[in-house]
Parts: structure tokens; sequence; C-alpha cells
């Protein structure tokens, strides 16, 4: 039974740009039935904007961390609301917890600066800098010795992780949320993690938000397509352009 068992949002006040993305436009409920939930859509569908919000309802900062991580780093989001948050609630079963993480592909070279600058034992990180990693085993090496128990909120972790590495992480959600210690959210453009099993998958688009099967997403067929017959793709786009 997931932790956090469902996410409510609010229509977004008149003049809100929250306004203008269709999936947020009315509001919406999603009640999270799974440990592992996939938000899947186009960049600007309003994915991303939701983790923001849950995440910081959550009480994770929107620069990434749990809720122990405090950083100032001069980077953007410093100071920063996200444009949902108050829109958000959330509901828990049986009981709120507070542990967990928010990770974003795009601020995480903040956060293994902020871990550095922290210094102290980097037993947590796989016992060296983040940095001193290359981009994908900084991320396996967070992912393997920092998640426990709680609700991992990610957006996109799939950026710097080769296809064997998606593998990899897929082993990693396995092994934790199998024993009930962990829930995820993830917003993701990735064709192989979609395919967890028993995962929950909602589709933010011009419709909304709704759920759908694996086989149903664009990520499947537009990349079993392509796979089958890569030429025809090609050859495509190449005349397009001329």
């Amino acid at each position: 039974m997931p932790f956090l068992s469902r996410v409510s949002v609010s229509p977004p006040q008149d003049g809100s740009y929250l306004q203008h993305i269709p999936s947020l436009q009315n509001g919406l409920r999603l009640n999270l039935k799974t440990n592992v939930t996939f938000f899947v859509g186009e960049n600007g569908s309003g994915k991303s904007t939701l983790l923001e919000g849950i995440a910081e309802q959550c009480g994770f900062g929107l620069r990434g961390g749990n809720r122990n991580h405090n950083f100032n780093t001069g980077y953007r989001f410093e100071g920063y609301e996200g444009a949902l948050t108050r829109n958000v609630q959330l509901s828990w079963t049986p009981s709120r917890i507070s542990d967990g993480f928010f990770m974003r592909a795009e601020s995480f070279f903040n956060f293994a600066t902020y871990i550095d600058e922290l210094g102290g034992d980097k037993s947590a990180y796989g016992g060296k800098s983040l940095h001193e990693q290359s981009h994908g085993e900084s991320f396996l090496a967070l992912f393997n010795n920092k998640f426990e128990n709680g609700v991992y909120i990610l957006d996109e972790p799939e950026a710097a992780l080769s296809p064997a590495r998606v593998l990899a992480f897929m082993a990693i959600i396995s092994q934790l949320e199998r024993n009930g210690r962990a829930q995820f959210l993830i917003a993701t453009h990735s064709p192989i993690l979609i395919c967890y099993p028993g995962a929950t998958i909602y589709q933010f688009d011009d419709a909304g938000v709704h759920e759908t099967k694996y086989e149903d997403t664009e990520h499947f067929y537009l990349t079993k397509s392509f796979l089958n017959n890569p030429s025809l793709y090609l050859r495509h786009l190449i005349d397009a352009k001329d």
C-alpha cells in the first residue's frame, strides 16, 4: 500500500499561467494505487510542475534533497516556491511520513556541490565525491546508498543513465518498493523505465491526466515503430529538411 495515497489539485487562480496547461487547468485528483507511479507526456504538459508541488508539500526543497538539506548555491530555486504548491493537497495512508527525497536532473550538479561543501563521511554517496564520478555513476551512487525508506520524487532520472544503468536503477526500485519501504513518483521519457512491472502510468496531455497502459504510450509505440524500421523515419526526416 502506498504511503502517499492521493494527490488532489484545486483549479489555479485567475491569471496564473497554470490555466494554460490543459492537464492542470481544471484541477485533478489522482489515486496512487501502487508503490511506483510514472508521469509521462510531452515537455510542457505539466508533469514536472505537479512533481514540484508534491515535493514541496512533502517538505522537500525544490533544489533537491530531503527535508534535512538546506543549501544556498545561488541557483534559481533559491527562495522559489513551486507555482502549483498552494493548490496541492496530499492524502496519506495510514499517516503522513517525512522521509524521502526529491531529485531533479537539471539541479543535480548543485546538489552534488552542496554535499561536497558539507564535508564529512561520503559513505552515503558511494564513498567519494559525487563530482568525482561520472553523471551516471553519481546518480546510481545516490540511489544505491541514500535511498532507504520514504517517498522518492524523481524528475527524469534517466537523463544521465545509459540503457544498462536504467535497468540497474529499476532493480534498485524493485529492491526497495517490494519490501514496502519506499514509494516512487517519477516523471520520465524513458520507454525502458515505464515498463516496470505493476507500475501505474499517468498520461499528461491536452485531454487532462488519465491512467494508461505501457503499450498505449507514445514512448512504446514510437520507439517500437522506429526500431522496426529506422530507415523509414530517417528518410522522412531528411526529406522534410530538404
